[in-house]
């Protein structure tokens, strides 16, 4: 094997691919939509989450409505004295958006009431509702027995956590849940990755046998050179992108905390006095928690790198083995099942990282690229068990590079008929 020649193949398919105007763009508008998502999680947190509606209440237990107008006075409004038709005739009509008949049942056994509405307002109107029907039954039962303001006081109060993270260094702020769901978004990236661009390389090898280019080059190159630098060309361009991508994101990172504070100031500027005081309490340096730790960044990228190894060198061998990409669906089953696995069990990662399946799963070679990451980032892992993934990982490889290489040998040169999988058994023996 020469690996003078595995450099040119190499480096033919990283220029190709790089100098498309697709690469381009796509590693350009990955960071600018990432910002954009941003722009829309602020928007939508600081926007009305709702529409007001009006709901008319008909107190027949004459202990609820001034609690609930009290409560907001916006949405309900005291229908006492209006027969039940009369309301259904202004709900259908759009004069009034619901009503709630209330009784004494509801105070005294829990007996849930009925909204009676036109339809909109959708899950947050109806829980909000809720909420408040709730909380007027609450304090209406509190008050008829009599209960002291102390004890009010205990019933209402809500004991917090404050949790901090215990390191060599001393006690540092904890961020489990930003640290949780970056494991989450890393093991998606690597998930859609290796689909992406074992998919890319996949169709790559396709396009060039159905050409004839492929009896060209094998003249020449050897397959398992071929496949080599093919797969380390793709694998070369993505790490590219997760590159510029990585640093786009550290730069960001760094400018988040001066930037917040910046808009932070021209709000308070126009906030009333006692909002700007309740504000100025807060602490710009919280946001440094939303700043990954770089060992993140190297693990992800070798876990995608080891993940990537695997499942391409058996998306470049159904490639070589199948003239076009419908019959290619037949093998995809092969890579898809373990990394869709992965895939679903990297929620339950996520919530419970010590956990035994959570352990299996990641160091189990086929489902560890995506699941150790989620892992690393959310929790402390033990090095062993870093190790350890890794090496079965790299076994993992070079038996499955092993395989796919005899059935790439045999492959790349088979023309017109639908390859099974007893072909490909057979090409595994001839190789």
């Amino acid at each position: 094997m020469s690996f003078h020649k595995i450099w040119l193949v190499l480096k033919r398919e990283y220029l190709t691919r790089v100098k498309t105007k697709s690469f381009i763009l796509v590693t350009a508008l990955v960071p600018l939509g990432f910002i954009a998502f941003i722009g829309i999680m602020v928007y939508v947190n600081i926007a009305d989450a709702e529409v007001e509606k009006q709901i008319g209440i008909l107190d027949n237990a004459n202990a609820l409505v001034e609690r609930l107008v009290e409560a907001n006075e916006t949405r309900y409004f005291d229908v006492q004295n209006t027969p039940e038709d009369t309301l259904r005739s202004q709900v259908l009509g759009g004069e009034l958006d619901g009503y709630i008949i209330l009784t004494d049942s509801v105070i005294s056994h829990s007996k849930s009431p009925t909204l009676v509405h036109g339809g909109s307002g959708g899950l947050s109107f109806i829980s909000a509702v809720r909420s408040d029907i709730r909380e007027a039954v609450r304090e209406e039962r509190l008050t008829r027995e009599n209960v002291s303001d102390e004890v009010r006081d205990i019933f209402e109060s809500r004991t917090g956590l404050e949790a901090v993270r215990l390191t060599e260094e001393g006690e540092e702020q904890d961020n489990t849940l930003f640290a949780s769901a970056i494991g989450f978004i890393l093991g998606l990236m690597i998930f859609f990755g290796i689909f992406f661009y074992g998919a890319l390389l996949m169709r790559g090898v396709i396009e060039e046998k159905t050409n004839r280019v492929l009896e060209v080059i094998a003249s020449s190159v050897k397959p398992i050179e071929l496949m080599f630098g093919k797969l380390f060309g793709i694998l070369s361009m993505a790490l590219t992108q997760f590159g510029i991508w990585i640093l786009f994101y550290t730069g960001l990172s760094i400018a988040a905390a001066p930037v917040a504070g910046m808009i932070m100031q021209a709000q308070m500027s126009n906030m009333p006095e006692e909002a700007t005081e309740a504000a100025s309490t807060f602490d710009a340096s919280v946001l440094e928690n939303i700043v990954i730790e770089p060992y993140i960044f190297i693990y992800f990228i070798l876990f995608f790198l080891l993940g990537f190894l695997i499942y391409s060198a058996l998306f470049a061998a159904i490639g070589a083995a199948v003239d076009n990409e419908q019959d290619s669906q037949q093998f995809m089953p092969i890579v898809g099942l373990p990394i869709f696995i992965a895939y679903f069990l990297n929620t339950r990662v996520m919530q419970a990282p010590d956990s035994s399946l959570s352990t299996f799963v990641s160091i189990f070679p086929l489902t560890s690229p995506i699941n150790m990451i989620s892992r690393i980032a959310s929790t402390s892992v033990p090095i062993w068990q870093i190790v350890v993934s890794i090496l079965l990982m790299i076994l993992s490889f070079l038996g499955i590079m092993w395989l796919a290489a005899k059935i790439y040998r045999v492959g790349i040169l088979m023309y017109g008929k639908k390859p099974t999988f007893k072909d490909l058994a057979k090409w595994v023996k001839q190789g």
